[in-house]
């Protein structure tokens, strides 16, 4: 599909020089991340790649070395059009101009030989993005150990892990470099998950195709499309306008626009001349504004005891409540008759039940026949009492197993993968109360113990098998998500899905943006009222990345059709384009906007504005306010010790962050 690939220009020969930045990864993670920081930062870049041919695409002829120079052919041309076509971001002419084409090299293993040949003790950061986690922290290690002040950034799945392998890190680069400013300390090393990353704009797809939740200091920002505005309408604004979906998305035949579609493509962060003249066409705006809950666990994660109802069924419990209730009233009528005590009363009609008193011969005529009636409800006890152990073994033996779906589910999401992507989203699936049917051809996959103990309902088999998506009862689903690594599985799931339900909303998972293309045209021309997406869990995570080996963190990323929107939190101090500038003269059409600024004294800000703040569940529930301000004045002028959160396009928050690169100096 890719065709010919000319050679990438290489000098193997030529060791790299100071400052530049090293990508070692196994997939597209690697290779996104390396055009990324090539050609949106125009950065030095040294990719690691694997030899022989994609482990994940073995039916390609084409080796990581030759779709990487695809890849950076395809991005190439894409953004020297976009250069040319005279960029939004005003910057100065092309940011790549003079930097050098990305080095390739080959290593089965990114050893201690490797590394030094990459140039790792001259280097200013070190993205290790392999799929193996154990691979990952073995080469975060030996690159501490050959250059302590390098940046590194880190794949992770495991997040606690992470947590303590970026303490570890960062306490030996403090040791290694002593008096070393915090905020490079806290730069020095970030552990990061494209399963994270990518989690939340997927599951959002999902439930509305439109809504897309960014976190800032227990805050959470709602980025919601808009529909184009009907004849004598106006459209919504919202608090702003954050884009303008492309002139074909409303087309049937049309497609969602990404960085190569030109003029059709969709426009980040208009200004308000554009957006009035941008008549039917649809809009993302920031919607609202709310506090974010405290992490909690999801869905049926919380307790480890099951609940009663789910060990008895409903039919024994009933039974049961009909004996207490025949028991009671047997001792309701003891008192009446014999006037005797409450407690010796129940005493007597317990005996009765049990068949443990004696006959009540030459007592009253009421005694004998309330014995006789105990007796009967007694003999009841017995199958009762059985069947309760039945139901309780039974649910020991079916907990250990996955569960069917039931037969009235309705109105749920079908999941297609339980890899590392897919088992985030399940999580995040569950976190929303979202009604969630699991569908694994791999029995021992990575969220089978997760679907396991949040009770999931869940069919192995293969998704292209017939019957398999009838068990997980997408007549009555409300989307499909297909997850998996394959491509093509992706699109004969969604084909065949919409076959049985043509109104389905779909989000596929795809990375190459030409068939994500013809895939997008394909679904809306056969099914034009029904909702089509298509994500690339690469393309969402490696802006993460490439901020991260700038030194900075980004808030989130916002999926706008095939492109993405960054938001993030900079320091005011050192951004001529921001500092001594108005909120609506530090605004920069196709670049960047200024969304709130942290009204927090300097000395009491938190270093992660994505983080949630402290909560305390035994103590006071209501959590501190936020310092963040949103109702910006737009003559408020912006001063050096302020810190703003931004949104901005991927080349436009290039461009900040360039005028702040600095490498880390020699001790």
């Amino acid at each position: 599909m890719l065709g010919f690939v000319p050679p990438l220009p290489q000098q193997p020969g030529r060791p790299p020089s100071a400052g530049h930045m090293i990508v070692c990864g196994d997939d597209a993670l690697a290779r996104r991340l390396a055009v990324e920081l090539r050609y949106v930062y125009g950065e030095r870049v040294t990719l690691l790649l694997p030899p022989g041919r994609d482990a994940n695409s073995p039916e390609t002829p084409l080796t990581q070395r030759g779709r990487a120079a695809a890849l950076f052919g395809r991005m190439s041309a894409a953004m020297n059009r976009v250069g040319n076509g005279g960029g939004t971001t005003g910057g100065s002419g092309d940011t790549n101009a003079g930097v050098e084409a990305v080095r390739i090299m080959e290593a089965p293993e990114p050893s201690d030989d490797v590394l030094e040949e990459a140039g790792v003790d001259r280097a200013a950061a070190l993205a290790l993005v392999y799929d193996d986690d154990e691979r990952n922290i073995r080469a975060a290690l030996t690159a501490r150990r050959l250059n302590p002040r390098l940046r590194l950034v880190i794949r992770l799945y495991n997040r606690k892990l992470g947590q303590h392998l970026e303490e570890l890190l960062d306490q030996a680069a403090a040791v290694a470099m002593p008096g070393i400013d915090p905020a490079l300390l806290d730069a020095s090393t970030t552990v990061l998950s494209d399963a994270d990353t990518a989690a939340p704009a997927l599951a959002a797809t999902a439930l509305t195709g439109s809504s897309k939740i960014i976190q800032a200091e227990g805050l959470l920002l709602r980025a919601a499309e808009r529909p184009p505005p009907r004849p004598g309408e106006t459209a919504d604004p919202g608090l702003c306008t954050l884009a303008l979906l492309s002139s074909t998305t409303n087309d049937p035949a049309g497609a969602e626009g990404s960085d190569s579609s030109g003029d059709e493509a969709p426009q980040l962060l208009p200004d308000e001349s554009a957006v009035a003249a941008a008549t039917g066409r649809g809009t993302v705006v920031l919607e609202a504004v709310s506090r974010a809950d405290p992490d909690r666990p999801a869905t049926r994660m919380s307790g480890r005891g099951a609940p009663l109802a789910q060990v008895f069924s409903r039919r024994l419990r009933w039974s049961a409540l009909g004996v207490a209730a025949a028991a009671l009233a047997l001792v309701i009528a003891s008192l009446l008759t014999t006037k005797d005590t409450a407690i010796h009363s129940t005493y007597l009609t317990l005996l009765d039940l049990l068949g443990m008193n004696d006959p009540a011969e030459g007592a009253p005529a009421a005694r004998q026949i309330i014995q006789i009636l105990s007796g009967i409800a007694g003999l009841l006890l017995l199958p009762l009492l059985l069947a309760a152990v039945l139901e309780a073994f039974g649910t020991l033996r079916t907990a250990s197993s996955l569960r069917r779906p039931p037969r009235g589910l309705s109105g749920h999401v079908v999941l297609l993968g339980l890899g590392k992507i897919g088992t985030r989203v399940l999580v995040r699936l569950r976190e929303l109360d979202i009604p969630v049917v699991v569908v694994e051809e791999d029995p021992d996959a990575r969220g089978i113990p997760l679907a396991r103990s949040m009770h999931v309902p869940t069919v192995i088999g293969d998704v292209t098998q017939e019957g398999v998506l009838e068990a997980a009862k997408i007549r009555r689903a409300r989307a499909l998500l297909a997850l998996t690594s394959i491509d093509t599985t992706n699109l004969e799931a969604a084909l065949y899905a919409r076959s049985v339900k043509p109104e389905l909303r779909v989000a596929l998972r795809l990375y190459d943006d030409e068939f994500a293309t013809a895939v997008y045209r394909t679904l809306r021309t056969a099914h034009p009222g029904a909702l089509t997406r298509s994500r690339s869990v690469s393309h969402l995570a490696a802006p993460s990345f490439a901020v991260a080996m700038m030194g900075r963190q980004i808030l989130g990323a916002v999926p706008v059709e095939r492109k993405v929107m960054l938001f993030a939190a900079l320091e005011v101090a050192g951004h001529p384009q921001l500092e001594g500038r108005t909120v609506e003269q530090a605004f920069r059409a196709g670049a960047w906007r200024v969304l709130a600024i942290d009204a927090t004294p300097p000395a009491d800000r938190t270093p992660d504005l994505a983080a949630l703040p402290p909560y305390n569940p035994d103590g006071d529930a209501v959590p501190p306010p936020s310092g963040l301000v949103w109702d910006l004045h737009p003559g408020y002028v912006l001063r050096a010790t302020d810190r703003v959160v931004i949104a901005a396009t991927r080349r436009g928050l290039a461009e900040l962050l360039r005028r702040q690169r600095s490498v880390v100096p020699r001790q």
